[in-house]
């Protein structure tokens, strides 16, 4: 059954952080994973949960950062992937797979956002192959691992709202721009979780995606600060001046909520913001939020799982595409 993209007024909001949402929730033996769970919101989540009483995988391009940013941090362990690298991504899930344990949640959240123009694998444009073409081939192969009942939240963004899918060009090998780069990237994570959400429905596994909201942490790495004070993001001196901003424990807890949530036990595929299902927009805001049609498009999710299975030689293994 599809669930409705609308509120279900889940008791949360904007100001709740990941550890208000995990309140009375008892994870105790379960796994999850996070990419990107060593820096920014990544590494909230990873805090949160494994306070809650998970234990948490933290794959990371640069193991001996996440070793460092954790090594205070009981319950996680680290491995090496690069999601820029498909064979990286191939060997990280054999050597997960050859542990013989079931996955209860797995966060995607690595990510890169308006980068330079960066080519990758066989000239893909690198926020489509890192923030999209990686996790795909990522859970698609971790896909026996997924115990029935688990959880996959994709991080997208209100980003989506400057663009769709670009059918015609989506590696912008004619004319590069990093902001519509990333919001392709970002509607692409949404689409996935649709469809994925709808291969894996019978099995109890569930999929969202999630705009976490905006925050001030290393993903802006690749902007200057001009560009973030003529946003009026942050003052001369770096300092938040936005009031929309969240903290990075408020940023984190969207996905900490669609990760672990009983109100979502019956729900799946949806985009979600402020700890809630988000309401359809048709109107570009990205600071307003809500979701845009074209991202929750079931039609062109099934078009981009085909055309992300063809560009990754990743096939589902879980379900039947065709039905």
């Amino acid at each position: 059954m599809t669930t409705p993209q609308r509120p279900i007024h889940s008791g949360f909001g904007p100001s709740s952080t990941a550890t208000d949402v995990l309140g009375g929730i008892d994870l105790s033996g379960k796994l999850a994973l996070v990419t990107g769970g060593y820096s920014g919101i990544g590494m909230e989540t990873t805090r949160a949960l494994t306070a809650a009483g998970a234990h948490v995988v933290v794959p990371a391009r640069r193991p001996e950062a996440a070793e460092a940013a954790l090594a205070d941090l009981a319950g996680t362990e680290i491995d090496e992937l690069d999601l820029a690298d498909l064979e990286s991504v191939a060997r990280f899930a054999e050597r997960f797979l050859a542990s013989g344990r079931g996955l209860d949640i797995a966060v995607l959240g690595a990510g890169v956002m308006a980068s330079p123009e960066t080519r990758v694998g066989p000239g893909w444009e690198a926020q489509f192959a890192v923030n999209h073409l990686g996790h795909f081939a990522l859970v698609n192969r971790l896909w026996p691992a997924l115990r029935p009942g688990a959880r996959v939240v994709g991080v997208s963004s209100t980003g989506h709202h400057l663009s769709g899918i670009r059918w015609e060009d989506v590696h912008f090998t004619r004319g590069y721009d990093k902001w519509l780069a990333y919001a392709q990237a970002k509607t692409a994570v949404a689409l996935t979780a649709v469809h994925l959400d709808r291969l894996a429905g019978t099995t109890g596994v569930r999929a969202f995606a999630v705009h976490p909201g905006a925050i001030l942490t290393p993903l802006q790495r690749h902007l200057e600060s001009r560009e973030m004070v003529e946003a009026g993001w942050v003052d001369e001196n770096g300092a938040v001046v936005a009031t929309h901003f969240k903290t990075p424990e408020q940023g984190a807890a969207t996905q900490v909520w669609a990760a672990t949530s009983p109100a979502l036990a019956d729900r799946g595929g949806v985009f979600c913001q402020d700890c809630d299902i988000a309401a359809m927009t048709d109107r570009i805001d990205m600071d307003a939020g809500g979701v845009m049609a074209h991202a929750v498009d079931p039609d062109e999710a099934a078009r981009l799982w085909a055309l992300s299975a063809e560009l990754t030689g990743v096939t589902w293994p879980g379900a039947d595409p065709a039905r």
